[in-house]
């Protein structure tokens, strides 16, 4: 009987050892768990050791200090420089001053969000010790803003040509004209350029060509179209068709006292059997009718050229034919009725009138140029 209540006993011991040592091994474990979450809350705010961006260690820093870190890293690769050539000039960039950018913060919020889903006893160990989690981040770039399109915009204006239209016009003595032929222009397609350039930024190229492409003229030797040469020092009148004369009349310009104008003018009307407004009721058109109506022995003939060339100047027909080829008119262009109605069929309104040369200086009423005393 005694033996049975001191084999209870002793069971009683050992149980109420047990359950000490479980109790110690509970409060030990608690306090571990205990001093690891105070270790790991007090070190949250550092990334986990072992952890790049781009290459970058920034294990153990702060936000502050891994953002530094990155950018100068970012800073050397913006720093590159990018040449730009087209034809035989080049123009050199950095990234960085065409607004692309490193999104560091964006890769830093990463790196302090690696291990959020281990436990926080993984996440002690790996800081304790110092274990690496051994994870690279990619830092990622962004090209934003206007910088891209304004250095395009340089270097377009620095490099366009434009095309040059086929023209005639005076020379500087107002003697003679001259023949502008058409020249092809060159520009750069803005767009097109802005995108190979932002494609080369993302692909850290290092040069990249652009092409011009070319301009044509809008109006060429061929397309020139008519224009009306009146030479005053020879009285005569040229159709050109481009730069080639088709046909050539004699013509009656001012005589003294009078002018016909030199200048680059443009026909704005024409008028069949045109009335004729006497322009000068006062002085030598007082002994003439206020109107003449189109028809026969009408001043202006047949026909009726309007130019926009000061002083109400015309080219037109005449009641008399004698006086074509002399200095003779008030400043107006005659011509024999036949062939200004042969000129009036030939020219639109819009084409240019160029006069050029000047009145003999000993020339008088009714002198024709080889007659006149120079």
């Amino acid at each position: 009987m005694a033996k049975g209540r001191h084999a209870r006993s002793r069971s009683l011991r050992v149980a109420v050892v047990a359950l000490t040592v479980l109790g110690v091994v509970l409060v030990a474990a608690g306090g571990a768990a205990y001093s690891a979450f105070r270790y790991e809350r007090a070190r949250a705010d550092r990334i986990l050791p072992g952890i790049t961006i781009d290459g970058v260690d920034v294990g153990g820093l702060t936000r502050a200090e891994a953002e530094r870190a990155v950018s100068e890293h970012a800073a050397s690769i913006l720093a590159r420089p990018l040449t730009v050539t087209v034809g035989d000039a080049s123009w050199r960039f950095e990234p960085g001053e065409l607004g692309h950018r490193a999104q560091v913060d964006a890769a830093v919020d990463q790196a302090l969000a690696v291990g959020s889903e281990m436990a926080t006893l993984d996440r002690f160990w790996h800081r304790f010790r110092e274990h690496p989690v051994a994870a690279d981040i990619e830092l990622t770039y962004a090209t934003r803003g206007p910088g891209i399109d304004r250095a395009v915009a340089a270097i377009a204006d620095d490099l366009y040509v434009p095309a040059r239209d086929a023209a005639m016009a005076i020379d500087d003595s107002s003697s003679d004209v001259t023949f502008i032929r058409s020249r092809p222009g060159a520009r750069l397609v803005r767009v097109k350029a802005a995108n190979v350039i932002r494609s080369a930024i993302v692909q850290s190229d290092d040069a990249v060509r652009l092409d011009l492409v070319r301009v044509e003229p809008e109006v060429t030797e061929r397309s020139l179209g008519p224009t009306i040469v009146v030479r005053v020092d020879r009285n005569e009148l040229q159709l050109f068709d481009g730069f080639e004369v088709v046909k050539t009349w004699d013509v009656a310009t001012a005589k003294p006292g009078w002018t016909t104008p030199t200048g680059l003018w443009k026909i704005w009307d024409k008028r069949e059997n045109p009335a004729w407004y006497n322009p000068a009721l006062d002085s030598w058109g007082a002994d003439l009718p206020a109107v003449v109506p189109g028809g026969p022995g009408n001043p202006m003939g047949t026909r009726a050229i309007y130019i926009d060339a000061p002083g109400l100047i015309r080219i037109h027909g005449t009641t008399d034919p004698d006086s074509v080829g002399r200095y003779a008119s008030h400043g107006c262009i005659r011509m024999r009725n036949e062939e200004v109605e042969a000129l009036f069929e030939r020219i639109p309104v819009g084409t240019h009138v160029i006069v050029v040369g000047h009145r003999p200086a000993g020339a008088a009423y009714w002198d024709t140029p080889g007659t006149a005393d120079i």
